[in-house]
């Protein structure tokens, strides 16, 4: 099953009395266990494109397909379960809950879907110290590094073994030497633990970690490459 597919996707946008076509008839699928990167300028639809994957936003026109479910026919609690158990989400800015510690931020998704608090927390301590983050397991956010804070966001987005990890700008607040260690730990996740990775980026440097480099312009897909080939090139 493919765990990712979008069929001729549009997006409009009502943006003051202008419309805005984010993503005009955007067809893409992606593999099974591929790292697949989306790149573009401002403005081009990556964002628009992972929010819709995500369920976060719907689709003006088109298909888009989760672990071969139509997101569009599926209910608000539906696509809710859908994302929780099946998704993984990294943003930019972190998106930790500044009141919890480290191990509470991690193991929140599975006592939001009705896990226990111990079984929560084993697992999420589990995907903390794979992380490299056993020392930091009581630190609440502001008591961790820029990098610290992302790979507890990581954690969180793994705890629930999703088949499709999204990242939105992974590491556009990092420092270089963070994001590089941000980044290892994706390429990990996508080679060891066979998750899909779909990321957003605009770094030309952090997109070579991809299997894939999937250019948009102006809401078109305009080139479609395998990095090992783009190094070839």
């Amino acid at each position: 099953m493919i765990p990712v597919a979008l069929d001729r996707v549009r997006k409009v946008f009502q943006r003051g009395g202008e419309t805005v076509c984010a993503l005009d008839g955007v067809t893409l699928e992606v593999p099974a266990g591929q790292f697949c990167v989306v790149m573009g300028p401002s403005g081009s639809g990556k964002s628009t494109l992972l929010h819709l994957v995500a369920g976060i936003d719907a689709p003006s026109g088109g298909r888009v397909l989760v672990d071969g479910r139509d997101l569009a026919t599926l209910s608000d609690d539906e696509r809710t379960l859908l994302r929780r158990r099946r998704i993984g989400l990294v943003f930019q800015f972190f998106n930790l809950l500044p009141t919890l510690s480290a191990l509470e931020n991690a193991s929140l998704p599975l006592q939001l879907d009705g896990v226990g608090r111990l079984e929560s927390e084993r697992r999420a301590r589990e995907s903390l110290v794979d992380l490299g983050l056993g020392d930091r397991l009581e630190h609440r956010p502001h008591q961790l590094s820029g990098g610290q804070m992302q790979r507890v966001a990581l954690a969180r987005a793994l705890v629930s073994e999703p088949a499709l990890l999204l990242a939105d700008e992974p590491t556009g607040n990092l420092d270089s030497h963070s994001g590089e260690e941000v980044l290892r730990l994706l390429r990990e996740t996508a080679t060891a633990r066979g998750h899909t990775v779909l990321m957003v980026t605009h770094d030309e440097h952090a997109a070579r970690v991809g299997d894939r480099i999937v250019r948009l312009q102006d809401g078109h897909i305009v080139s479609d490459i395998s990095t090992a080939r783009a190094a070839s090139a």
